[in-house]
């Protein structure tokens, strides 16, 4: 079935299709398996027809995702749904939905379920679940990426439309890149976290995965929206920012990137370039040791107090229940006091200084989403320092006040998606959007 939301907004303006059929139709072909380990928690037929019914008499043309179905990260609260963050002893049931997806569903879109990640969204591989390690989509021996595991999957196996993930350290950019989808991570605090169980509050942000750029440019209309509820919501300034025909894209110097190895990574990244190339870009090599400083902030700094301060309570009263290698890298938050924390933010806002002079002679950055893939069984053998491996393009985003989207751009000869991410300063989303459509 074609789940493109413009295919799909055809068909119901046409008649030829209701919600409550698709409804069906869907829950016949996802059946009862979970061979991908991508869902917690699908919703019951019977709770989808719900939702189905609620849009049976209105005009399709006056939602903008009427009879859209979606799937939403088990970190996001659905009302009714229990949220587990992927441990089952922390599984509380909300009353109320999250605020981004109440905005979808107000817009018409239909929730099939909450899908598996990295516990508590630490991760960036997809195998930290006591639900299971979720699978690549396109080969299963292969690590799906993380944390927004089972919500990328869910769209690359065409089970949903659209998933709303996660993405702090590149929850949302790394799955879209290794099943060979659009990843869109907004600028922080353009989409409500209300109702999102935060990983680090302060840099956490709700994530968009599509399969095409289109329809992610959708699902980001309805969903973007000042939240007067959220500390962290930011109103987006008037002023749009562009970026032009003709553009400048800064890549790293090749000494400064990293494919761990993969020589075919570096190949299809150059492959990549050629790409943005004949679409009107010019590549400027840059700097790209403040970036690389600043990611490495995110788990070796403070901020990994940030994710013990989110499950405080639960973490000291069950240790036991959390997954190893979670439990290990958040109990890392006690080796730091208040003192560090203030260096820390001294040296971050340092390296923002240094980083900010970067944008004087490029328009966007260009880099791989990830360096290189693994198995499940190589993840599963050394979990901490591979993770560490596909953060290095990713974990400095957040705390540089950065948008980005991850693009699909090629394949490994193995079949896994290859892709690379296109960032620029915070509130340059729909530049961002504009530019990948081009690729």
């Amino acid at each position: 079935m074609n789940l493109s939301i413009s295919h799909l907004q055809a068909q119901y303006r046409a008649g030829n299709l209701t919600p409550t059929q698709l409804v069906q139709q869907l829950d016949a072909e996802i059946g009862e398996a979970n061979s991908y380990n991508i869902w917690i928690r699908r919703l019951t037929l019977a709770n989808m027809l719900i939702y189905a019914k609620n849009l049976e008499g209105k005009d399709p043309a006056s939602l903008p995702l009427y009879g859209i179905p979606f799937a939403i990260k088990d970190n996001i609260d659905l009302a009714g749904t229990p949220t587990t963050a992927a441990c089952p002893d922390f599984a509380f049931t909300p009353e109320k939905s999250a605020t981004v997806v109440q905005k979808l569903i107000d817009a018409g879109a239909i929730p099939v379920g909450k899908t598996n990640l990295d516990q508590f969204a630490t991760g960036l591989v997809g195998t930290r679940s006591p639900y299971g390690a979720c699978k690549n989509s396109i080969n299963p021996a292969y690590i799906s990426g993380g944390s927004s595991a089972g919500s990328a999957v869910s769209v690359a196996l065409n089970m949903v439309s659209f998933s709303l993930g996660t993405d702090t350290a590149g929850s949302g950019r790394v799955p879209a890149a290794f099943n060979n989808l659009v990843g869109v991570k907004p600028s922080l605090g353009l989409l409500s976290t209300s109702g999102v169980l935060p990983a680090c509050r302060t840099l956490d942000c709700v994530s968009i995965f599509a399969k095409n750029v289109a329809d992610a440019e959708t699902v980001m209309q309805v969903a973007q929206e000042f939240d007067a509820d959220d500390a962290y919501s930011r109103h987006a300034p008037n002023s749009e920012v562009t970026i032009g025909n003709s553009f400048v894209f800064g890549v790293p110097s090749p000494s400064q990137l990293a494919f761990f190895g993969n020589a075919e990574s570096a190949q299809l990244f150059h492959q990549a370039i050629e790409r943005l190339e004949k679409v009107g870009g010019k590549m400027l090599e840059i700097d790209f040791a403040p970036f690389i400083e600043t990611a490495q902030l995110l788990y070796e700094g403070p901020w990994v107090a940030e994710r013990y301060a989110a499950i405080k309570e639960f973490f000291d009263a069950k240790p036991e229940t959390i997954f190893p290698t979670t439990y290990k890298i958040i109990s890392n938050a006690v080796k730091f006091n208040a003192a560090d924390t203030f260096n820390a933010m001294y040296k971050l806002k340092a390296l923002q200084h240094k980083a900010e002079a970067v944008w004087l002679d490029i328009d966007v950055l260009v880099t791989p989403t990830a360096g290189t893939i693994y198995t499940i069984a190589e993840v599963q053998a050394d979990p901490v320092q591979t993770n560490t491996n596909l953060g290095y393009y990713t974990n400095f985003m957040n705390l540089l006040d950065m948008a980005a989207i991850a693009v699909p751009t090629g394949f490994y000869s193995n079949g896994i998606g290859f892709g690379i991410t296109i960032s620029a300063p915070a509130f340059s989303d729909s530049a961002l959007l504009n530019l990948a459509k081009k690729l």
